[in-house]
């Protein structure tokens, strides 16, 4: 609907500077520019983003040829994002759907042994916590999203609340015999501190459902001039190279079928580097298969003015 009635919406007022211009230059409104003009806005409206206007072959100016190609382009790559997005979505909702509707019409069986029963609960369980957070996920990615949003920005310790987000997960790294390693000198950061919560979270989460038993997780914090590094790293599997450039799209998973039985949606690291871009900083990441992962966060005004 958004793109039909941007287009409609141009043809007045395209038609309107087409005329302005040639009557400029002292000649007619060209009936055939016209025409053309009308039917190649009348297909974008009609959703076909493949319109594109040859100026030297149709007499008409370049730059009003160059507005209405680039608005097609723009309206084009928004309806493939769309369709992408709505397709991933679709099919993240779909696995954990068929896995609760199949194992709850198992549990309907009178004969069914009591550990079973608890089994397919739990998976039960387990999918319904990834619906919830694929729902969480999408929503925070569309508030991040909103071109209006402000950040509540406030002095906070830095160092304290990656500590506090270690102690938060820390039934989970303790559960798998995992050794964590802190280094966190003082630093106060100005900066959305719930945002950043977000942060911590999910890398420090990656890194513990990702490193197997006995591994070792480490997080470091540096000060340099004005800008705070953090360093999350562990000695888990690893991500391989041709996963690392797209570990930050959305819905992108490195080995989809291992990310799929850990409970992952491909969006967290998205959440991340929105946030960490948000404030202004960047983010990186280190990687070998078999022997970890590194992620480096820079995040620049250590004090609000």
């Amino acid at each position: 609907m958004f793109s039909g009635l941007t287009a409609l919406a141009l043809i007045a007022v395209v038609m309107g500077l087409t005329a302005s211009w040639r009557m400029r230059r002292g000649q007619r409104p060209h009936e055939n520019i016209h025409d053309i003009l009308t039917d190649a806005l009348a297909q974008i409206a009609r959703g076909n983003f493949d319109v594109f206007l040859d100026a030297k072959a149709t007499d008409m100016h370049h730059d009003l040829a160059e507005a209405i190609n680039d608005m097609a382009r723009g309206l084009g790559n928004l309806e493939t994002m769309r369709q992408d997005f709505i397709s991933n979505v679709s099919h993240e909702i779909q696995s954990p759907l068929t896995s609760i509707s199949g194992f709850a019409g198992l549990l309907k069986k009178e004969d069914l042994p009591t550990e079973q029963r608890r089994r397919y609960a739990e998976i039960i369980e387990g999918e319904s916590k990834r619906l919830s957070s694929l729902s969480e996920n999408l929503l925070k990615l569309t508030t991040l999203d909103n071109s209006k949003l402000s950040l509540n920005r406030q002095d906070f310790r830095l160092d304290k609340q990656l500590e506090h987000v270690a102690l938060l997960l820390e039934p989970q790294w303790s559960a798998k015999n995992l050794t964590l390693e802190a280094d966190l000198p003082l630093c106060i950061l100005c900066g959305d501190e719930d945002l950043l919560s977000q942060v911590w979270t999910n890398l420090l989460h990656n890194a513990i459902k990702f490193t197997p038993e006995g591994g070792q997780i480490s997080i470091e914090l540096k000060r340099e001039g004005n800008t705070a590094q953090v360093t999350i790293g562990d000695t888990g599997i690893g991500i391989g190279p041709e996963d690392r450039i797209h570990i930050f799209e959305r819905f992108y998973k490195a080995d989809k079928a291992r990310a799929r039985s850990a409970g992952g949606n491909g969006l967290g690291l998205s959440l991340v580097k929105k946030i960490v871009d948000l404030h202004e900083g960047s983010i990186g990441v280190e990687s070998t298969i078999g022997k970890g992962t590194t992620f480096e966060i820079f995040l620049p005004g250590l004090h609000c003015v």
